[in-house]
């Protein structure tokens, strides 16, 4: 899955782990759950991480919701769930892995 790299402008919040914000586990980095999205250090600034692409979670089949036990991530329109070092998303009758 590629990411699309998109720099988060004027952002003067510094991320870490006392920030407050929910820490993300994202392939080789940490992403940070912040006002509806995903953000991630890179070279000096902040970039949004978001994928590119869908990316069914094939063979999913815990059910995700409010009382799951997986932390709940507000993302965009919806929530994601931080499950097994990655985040799911119900789309269209499956979870996306993101």
């Amino acid at each position: 899955m590629t990411t699309l790299h998109e720099e988060h402008s004027a952002h003067p919040h510094s991320h870490g782990p006392a920030c407050g914000h929910a820490e993300v586990p994202h392939g080789d980095h940490v992403d940070y759950a912040h006002d509806g999205h995903l953000h991630r250090a890179h070279e000096g600034h902040w970039d949004e991480c978001e994928p590119s692409q869908h990316s069914a979670h094939d063979g999913h089949d815990h059910q995700h919701g409010e009382d799951c036990g997986h932390l709940r991530v507000p993302h965009g329109d919806h929530m994601d769930y931080l499950h097994d070092g990655h985040r799911h998303a119900e789309h269209e009758g499956h979870w996306d892995d993101h």
